[in-house]
């Protein structure tokens, strides 16, 4: 079995990968396949943190249209993230993976409050832990909550799994001339507005110094390969 880079990872599932190629609500099949990569990231002696997003049920603003106050809207944003989390948590269960759900905005009858203290020491126990609620606080995406865990925890690198197979010059969908990249600097995403995260995001893991790599969730094995060191999508770091 090939040797992790890494010791101790933040990953994160953007909502819209959970969904599978429903567009929207949860692939169990989608979400066992990345609970079974987990599962063996596990056995390798890798410490596993996963913050996931709620594009799948909610995006905040995007989806109120204007129509709601932005803070309201986000709220509605962070509980579609903790659904998530849950089933997340439940599929994991099934499969014997020791999990803890952590939220940032505290729900005490069905997941832990935030504690970093109480999260590593989680982790150093071999449980995984899903964080959820993004950073409890409006006007965040859960690109920046993602940063954010992985500063708190100490985490190594960023595995940010997308629908996306890495960073472009451009969007590909629209530019077949568009470029990918191997490796790029914070500076050049910012300077280039690509859209890796969004722009605290990509600032909060310059400003830090933790590498992000960023890879398409379509094959959840790409999650070992990332751990292992191998090309797969773009990295960005210093």
């Amino acid at each position: 079995m090939a040797k992790p880079v890494y010791k101790r990872v933040l990953l994160k599932i953007s909502g819209e990968a959970l969904a599978g190629g429903k567009g929207s609500g949860l692939d169990f099949e989608m979400i066992g396949s990345v609970c079974d990569v987990i599962k063996e990231c596990l056995e390798m002696g890798v410490q596993v943190g996963l913050v996931v997003g709620g594009g799948n049920f909610w995006r905040g603003a995007k989806n109120s249209g204007g129509k709601m106050e932005r803070t309201r809207a986000d709220h509605m944003g962070m509980l579609a993230t903790v659904m998530n989390c849950l089933a997340v948590a439940d599929v994991c269960e099934q499969k014997g993976i020791p999990v803890r759900v952590q939220t940032a905005i505290e729900m005490r009858a069905i997941a832990e409050p935030y504690i970093r203290g109480r999260a590593i020491r989680h982790l150093e126990e071999g449980r995984v832990v899903i964080f959820g609620a993004g950073t409890g606080n409006p006007y965040f995406s859960t690109d920046t909550a993602a940063v954010l865990r992985a500063a708190e925890i100490n985490a190594d690198v960023i595995l940010l799994a997308k629908n996306v197979d890495g960073v472009y010059s451009a969007d590909p969908v629209k530019d077949p001339t568009a470029v990918k990249y191997d490796t790029i600097s914070y500076d050049d995403v910012l300077a280039q507005h690509l859209m890796v995260m969004d722009t605290t995001a990509t600032s909060l893991s310059m400003d830090n110094h933790i590498p992000v790599l960023l890879f398409a969730l379509k094959d959840p094995r790409n999650i070992i390969r990332a751990l292992c060191g191998e090309n797969v999508g773009t990295i960005v770091k210093e």
